[in-house]
Parts: C-alpha cells; structure tokens; sequence
C-alpha cells in the first residue's frame, strides 16, 4: 500500500471493509457544552449509510465530558480531575443514550467500549479488547469506544481520542481511519493566519510534520489540537493504514471518496498485529543496552539482540514484558519483548548461547529479545 497517490488513498478509504472513525468534542457540541443532538444525528446518518453498505464500523467518540458538564449546569469544562471524571460518568450515559436511538432509526444496534491507556499497553488486555471488538463487528454491531475518563488519570491516560483511535485502529485491522474534526483539511500553519495553504494530500506524514506549523489549532470544548490528529495519522501511515482528516459536517462525502479534507498515504506496509502493539501501544518496563556490535546488527533489522551482545539491564521486567534497546549511548534503537526476567538477564548477559547452554542448559540458549518481537525506532 505504500506509495500510493491522492486518488489511490481515498479509493481506498471509499472501499475500506473496516474503517474506524474518530469524532470529536467540538464537532458534537455547543460552544457552552451542550450537546448538539442535530450534529449527532447527521454523523450517525453518514455512518449508518457506509454500515449498511457492507463496511464494519467502529466510532471513536469525544464528548462524554462535554455532554456531562452541560447537563449538570457548569459554564465551562471542569479542571479539576475529580469533577472532571464525574461529569464523565453522567455525560456517557448521556451520549450512549444518544448513539442507540440514533443508530436504531437505521436498524443498527450499538455496544459501549471504555478503554483506558493500560488496556492498550499489557498484552493480554490488549487481546482482550482486540477479541471484544472483533466479535461485535462480527455481529454487525457498530462499537463506540471512548477513554474511561471516569476512571483514567492524569498519569495514565491517552489524553486525547485521536491517539486512542490510532491504536484502535490497529486492534481491529482497519482499512482506513477517518478524523473527523471542527476544520476542514489540514492546512501549512493555522488556517486563521493570512497565508495559511490547504494540504490535500500528504504522502508521508513523518515528513511533513517537521514542515507544517499546526500549533494554535485548538477547541475549548475538546482536548486534541492539530498536532495531536497528525500524530494519530503518523500512527496510522506508519501502521499502513490511509488515513483521513475533515470536519465532521463532510463526513458522508469523505466516506465515499469524494475530494475533500486531507488524506495520509500509508508510508509502509502493515505490520503483524504484534508487533504494531509493541511499537505503538506497549509501555516498555525496563531496557537492555547493547555493544557496539550487537547494535549494529539489532539496527540492521535482521538481528536478534543476543545474551552475548547485552552490556547492561536497567528495570525490574518480567520475561514478557517490553524493553527498549539501547546502544551504550543511551541512544534508543527498539522496543521488544524480553524472553527473561530482569533478574536472569543481569546473571546471562555477555555470555555466549554456547556458554549459556553448557552451564544452564539448552533452555537458556535462546536471545534476550527475538527479531519477531523487535520492531526498530
């Protein structure tokens, strides 16, 4: 899928079978919080006609809080993290009750996903959601995930629904990822500057980034900004996902592959499910530092990082969990999954597997971190 042009991109967005969605607060309410159930019902109306056409559909949703603060009589979104996940916890009701009565006028049934930042970094819980996910689509069900703001905290969230429909994007193997947003299309700086030039088309979105001043794109309602929807497309180009950005009234036609908004090209091909969770979704635990040779070989993409070739272990990991690699820089070279625990590492490390299997047994002649459980950085 990489290389492909304008046209390409957005053919396949029109004929993706999974595409996962993404709204976000400004696009549902009202300046004051208000939900806004005219604009809720004309998404759902555009949603329910890609659904109806064979694709399975996953809605990322904003506006839990919004709605919440809205309905309990606040003036503005509350600061505070207590008020802020109360206001949660009655604005999803609230939304949710909004998403099923609208969906039903199309015949299409609903389910409610929350999601915290854990539940994409421990594998199990990753597999877990993967597996829920997957089964509703099976059944024709229309998910809607949101962050479990009610829950999540300041220190272990995803902060903004663009990321998290990123991830989701790649717990379900989509076809495309639509972001859908209060601006038209992605623009070369802010679009209230005198100057600022509509960008229709982003081959590679690693690029681009270091080109396009997106600062000051902000709502008061939501928490994203422009930068946060282009690291979401960087997510999915890098995932080998198309990728697209409008504002959320053109949501029908962006769906259909009619020229509007902004589309991202994939920048490489998919990866394995696996290995997109370790790069995008697992949060290391410790980290292995390789020798000049083995970090040359780990780089080259081929190499396993070998017991021989581990000068150091920082962290107390389990076998399982993530680690970064490091060149003895403190440069980070990968992410991957240690076969052993921190504790056996330190005692391993700069022996050779034939030494390891001599003293320990064949059991221990194995790499710290297989090449199909690395992905490069």
């Amino acid at each position: 899928m990489a290389g492909m042009d304008e046209q390409e991109v957005r053919r396949s967005v029109a004929q993706a079978g999974t595409v996962v969605v993404k709204v976000g607060s400004s696009s549902l309410t009202s300046a004051s919080g208000h939900l806004r159930l005219d604009r809720l019902q004309a998404l759902v109306g555009a949603l329910s006609r890609v659904r109806l056409q064979g694709a399975r559909l996953v809605l990322v949703s904003s506006g839990a809080i919004a709605a919440g603060f809205g309905s309990l009589g606040f003036d503005a979104r509350p600061e505070d993290v207590a008020t802020k996940q109360a206001t949660a916890s009655v604005g999803q009701g609230i939304l949710m009750a909004h998403y099923e009565s609208a969906f039903a006028v199309y015949g299409l049934k609903v389910g409610q996903i929350l999601l915290t930042a854990q539940d994409t970094r421990q594998a199990a819980q990753y597999r877990n959601a993967r597996r829920t996910l997957g089964r509703l689509l099976d059944l024709g069900v229309v998910p809607i995930v949101n962050e479990n703001d009610a829950l999540a905290s300041n220190e272990i969230r995803f902060g903004d629904n663009d990321r998290l429909s990123a991830l989701v994007s790649n717990i379900v193997r989509a076809d495309a990822l639509v972001l859908l947003t209060d601006v038209d299309a992605l623009y070369s700086e802010p679009p209230s500057r005198p100057g600022a030039r509509r960008i229709s088309f982003v081959p590679n979105v690693v690029q681009a980034m270091e080109s396009i001043d997106a600062e000051g794109s902000t709502s008061g309602v939501g928490t994203g900004g422009m930068t946060t929807k282009l690291e979401a497309a960087r997510i999915g180009a890098v995932s080998g996902i198309p990728v697209l950005m409008t504002k959320a009234g053109l949501a029908g036609p962006a769906l259909f592959g009619d020229p509007v908004g902004t589309v991202f090209a994939p920048v490489r091909h998919r990866g394995s499910a696996r290995r997109l969770w370790i790069k995008f979704a697992s949060a290391p635990r410790g980290s292995y530092e390789a020798d000049p040779g083995a970090a040359t070989a780990v780089s080259g993409g081929r190499a396993s990082l070998l017991p021989a070739g581990v000068t150091g272990v920082e962290g107390d990991f389990s076998a399982g969990d993530p680690v970064w690699i490091r060149d003895q820089t403190g440069r980070v070279l990968g992410k991957g999954v240690s076969a052993y625990d921190a504790e056996e590492a330190v005692r391993l490390m700069g022996r050779t597997t034939t030494e390891l299997s001599r003293s320990y047994g064949h059991q221990y002649a194995h790499p710290f971190v297989h090449r199909d459980d690395l992905v490069l950085l």
